[in-house]
């Protein structure tokens, strides 16, 4: 009698997207799987929210250290396909934006949709919670819209002062000392050591004397977003070897624990003035099989799942 074997989900999608990294437009064929098959890619009121916490949290930090947004200059890294942030910013008043991504993700849909649901959200009174957007910005956000069919993604961002940088964000052309405030959503854990360290280096370059970085790093496996059978630390469990033949370049995880970027902050000179830390659940890293690499950290250190690191 033949036994079928199913595929766990997690296993599915490591073997698609490995695939898919060894493809010429890899991150467009990666964005109509995630579109179609796993539905990653839409502008839901959960994933719209959740931007709009991040940026909540990154105003609160840079009023704390530094004071109010307008007339500021700010720099996002890892664009994705809707700027939420980055708009929520111009909202706010900031002068100029900049957003970085080392692929082109974002187009003049996913910018239109995002500034039509910030007006949507404005207008049923959910966006109070999180921002004041100025009164003028939001005019500013309805007169694109009506204009948005005659005008390129370009000059809508123009307009807006957004500047959408598709680049190694290690090499900006971006003058010293000229950034207030830096931030990221969900992307250091994206970025390997020896690419996130210089990155780092070039941010500790722009940013002025007195600016603010904020990063919110989502340290659980990413697998388990998708298949709810393994647990936020089941990637802790396999060696760095075994590791390389299931992560890919097109959505990669570098698996880092806290204690390690904050390692690698004080190793480049960076002061952590504050952490937002999610403990997580010690109990469940204890009932995985935790590779060598790992078990220098305590159950504690590995169970932090997220955190906002302030600099």
């Amino acid at each position: 009698m033949e036994q079928q074997i199913k595929m766990s989900k997690w296993v599915l999608k490591a073997v698609v997207q490995k695939g898919i990294s060894l493809l010429p437009y890899k991150h467009r064929i990666n964005y109509l799987f995630q579109k179609y098959v796993t539905k990653g890619v839409q502008l839901s009121s959960l994933y719209f929210e959740d931007r709009l916490i991040h940026l909540k949290e990154h105003l609160h930090f840079f009023q704390k250290y530094k004071g109010g947004i307008s007339d500021c200059h700010t720099l996002e890294l890892g664009t994705g396909w809707y700027p939420v942030v980055p708009v929520g910013l111009f909202l706010t008043g900031a002068r100029r934006m900049y957003t970085v991504d080392i692929s082109a993700l974002m187009n003049k849909a996913n910018l239109c949709l995002t500034l039509q649901r910030y007006l949507d959200w404005h207008k049923s009174g959910a966006l109070q919670p999180y921002l004041t957007p100025l009164p003028g910005r939001l005019e500013m956000a309805r007169q694109l819209l009506t204009e948005a069919e005659t005008l390129s993604l370009e000059q809508l961002l123009e307009r807006m002062n957004l500047s959408y940088l598709v680049q190694d964000a290690r090499h900006l052309d971006l003058a010293d000392d000229s950034i207030q405030l830096i931030t990221s959503n969900n992307t250091f854990e994206h970025i390997y050591p020896n690419i996130l360290r210089e990155i780092l280096l070039e941010f500790k370059r722009i940013l002025s004397d007195d600016g603010v970085m904020s990063h919110f790093i989502d340290m659980s496996d990413h697998f388990a977003h998708l298949d709810r059978k393994i647990s936020i630390y089941h990637f802790l469990r396999f060696s760095e070897q075994s590791w390389k033949w299931i992560d890919n370049d097109v959505q990669p995880q570098n698996r880092w624990r806290l204690e390690q970027y904050r390692r690698t902050y004080r190793d480049l000179g960076i002061e952590i003035r504050e952490e937002k830390n999610r403990p997580g659940e010690p109990a469940v890293v204890a009932m995985e099989p935790i590779a060598d690499q790992f078990k220098v950290f305590s159950l504690e250190e590995l169970a932090i799942s997220h955190s906002y690191l302030i600099s």
